[in-house]
């Protein structure tokens, strides 16, 4: 059929995307790591096109830079990239509480499908905080990013979840190269992923900013701390 080439060139461009994000995260690729279209097309064993359509896609998303003549490098944040992080995710997730405190807030807690979608969420914040509690950073990642992105998609509309999700990455990749650091981070780790499900099931908006202001101030803290050295 006409369309399946371009569907196939589609899905591997994701995957491409995908495998190099995680590479990012489990931090073996760096910060400033500069790598060319013809590398990552040979260590994938795939053709030139969907790489590079995935790595225009991770820039686009804040996660790579272009690096003239020289193919693309992994963006390395700083402290400042990471308060503004903070700042605009703490503004995204404000619109949750704002639709919480409302009528149709009420509703969303209320109809049988986003109910399940709520209990399916608190299931995945008890992976998260597992994870935290032992330290287990690339386990953390993976459902911390999932446990957000389908919060955020119970509350907020898919707009907001998108742009969530793309900045909750862009924190991570920040953060992994200063925790990645740590032998132990046992304990050290932001872990009140069911607490928060549960402030937001009794709509209690003052609980639930309490707890990502302190979430926001501990992680800030933490990483402060580990870039000091």
């Amino acid at each position: 059929m006409p369309g399946n080439g371009t569907v196939t060139r589609s899905t591997l461009r994701q995957q491409i995307a995908d495998a190099l994000r995680d590479e990012v995260l489990a931090g073996r690729l760096q910060p400033g790591q500069e790598f060319t279209v013809k590398e990552i097309a040979e260590q994938y064993g795939v053709s030139a096109t969907p790489v590079r359509e995935a790595l225009v896609d991770l820039s686009a998303q804040g996660l790579l830079d272009a690096v003239q003549h020289r193919g693309f490098a992994v963006r390395a944040f700083s402290l400042d990239d990471y308060r503004d992080m903070i700042e605009a995710r703490s503004l995204v997730t404000e619109g949750i509480f704002h639709r919480l405190a409302t009528e149709g807030g009420a509703a969303v807690l209320t109809e049988p499908r986003h109910a399940a979608a709520l209990t399916a969420v608190r299931r995945r914040g008890e992976e998260a905080q597992r994870a935290a509690a032992a330290g287990e950073l690339n386990i953390l990642i993976g459902y911390d990013l999932r446990f957000w992105r389908e919060l955020s998609a119970v509350f907020g509309n898919p707009y907001l979840a998108d742009f969530l999700h793309r900045l909750r990455v862009q924190s991570w990749v920040c953060t992994v190269q200063h925790l990645r650091r740590v032998t132990d981070l046992k304990g050290r780790l932001w872990a009140g992923h069911t607490e928060l499900v549960d402030a937001l099931a009794r709509r209690d908006a003052a609980a639930a900013r309490a707890m990502i202001e302190a979430y926001n101030t501990h992680s800030l803290d933490l990483l402060e701390r580990l870039a000091a050295g």
